[in-house]
């Protein structure tokens, strides 16, 4: 199983102290992550601490995320090319070669118009992934945006995807997938998934609930969510489809637990809900490892 691990997100400021209370668990590897900046972070003292914590346990850091706006490069994202930057410098150091986060977009502009800024920077970024042997992947979120407007990111809509990968043929470019933000646009994600896999370098184990009962009587525009992010095997999608579709295109990045969504299992109950999706994308995933008899 170890072409395909399941583990979670953690934030950066809290790997050291959170993944030796996780692993007894069973989480096979963990994504860091960073809002907007990495400022005032030493990235070598935490690459040594969580290697330290790691030790002796077969468990992988699988990426390092920051989510912020590097095309625009104002206010609290002022920050955000300069992480990816040192991200992309530092990936080595916690034993990855994947660095991931929001690509950013011009404010509140159509989404074609980011393309030339989201060319230059990620072109820069590229190469300078390249040059270290880092991939770079691009996360589904909307935040909230359309194709029209938004403050974060243009990946979310696989058209702007293929704006994106036609602006930048480059093989270690790539997306950092979960079906919960198709599910939120009301877009199919296996079908999708099938076409857009061989671009997938992670995957985002987060999942999503859709009220069609509530879609057919007040539609996507009333008072009355019709939507809710999910934490794997408590939303609508199937897994063991989703994993055996990423099998076949042979994936071998991790899939990682977006936790802190889920309305349902939230608070006191976050990490019942993180370990039972754990439990249950094992199972999806073919449950425990039996080797063939020779």
């Amino acid at each position: 199983m170890d072409k395909l691990r399941i583990g979670t997100l953690i934030g950066g400021k809290d790997a050291v102290r959170v993944i030796p209370q996780l692993i007894p668990y069973g989480f096979e590897s963990f994504s860091i992550t960073f809002w907007q900046t990495t400022g005032g972070i030493d990235l070598e003292d935490m690459a040594k601490k969580v290697g330290d914590v790691l030790a002796g346990h077969d468990v992988i850091i699988s990426c390092l995320s920051l989510f912020g706006n590097p095309l625009m490069g104002e206010g609290e994202s002022s920050d955000a090319l300069a992480s990816w930057e040192r991200l992309i410098d530092s990936a080595h150091l916690f034993g990855t070669d994947l660095v991931t986060g929001f690509t950013g977009r011009i404010v509140d502009r159509p989404i074609d118009e980011s393309i030339p800024r989201f060319k230059e920077v990620f072109g820069e970024l590229a190469r300078r992934a390249a040059d270290k042997g880092v991939r770079l992947a691009f996360e589904n979120c909307n935040m909230g945006g359309d194709w029209q407007r938004g403050d974060w990111n243009i990946a979310h809509n696989p058209l702007a995807w293929e704006m994106m990968f036609d602006a930048l043929p480059l093989d270690n470019l790539g997306l950092e997938w979960e079906p919960c933000h198709q599910m939120v646009q009301l877009i199919d994600p296996i079908p999708q998934l099938r076409k857009w896999a061989n671009k997938i370098f992670h995957v985002h184990g987060k999942d999503a609930s859709i009220a069609w009962d509530i879609i057919r009587e007040c539609g996507i525009g009333g008072p009355e969510p019709f939507v809710w992010h999910r934490t794997p095997g408590f939303g609508d999608s199937s897994w063991t489809d989703i994993i055996s579709i990423l099998r076949y295109s042979k994936y071998e990045g991790t899939i990682d637990i977006e936790g802190y969504h889920d309305p349902v299992y939230c608070g006191e109950l976050e990490m019942t809900g993180q370990v039972r999706g754990l439990q249950y994308l094992k199972q999806c995933r073919g449950g425990e490892y039996v080797a063939n008899p020779v």
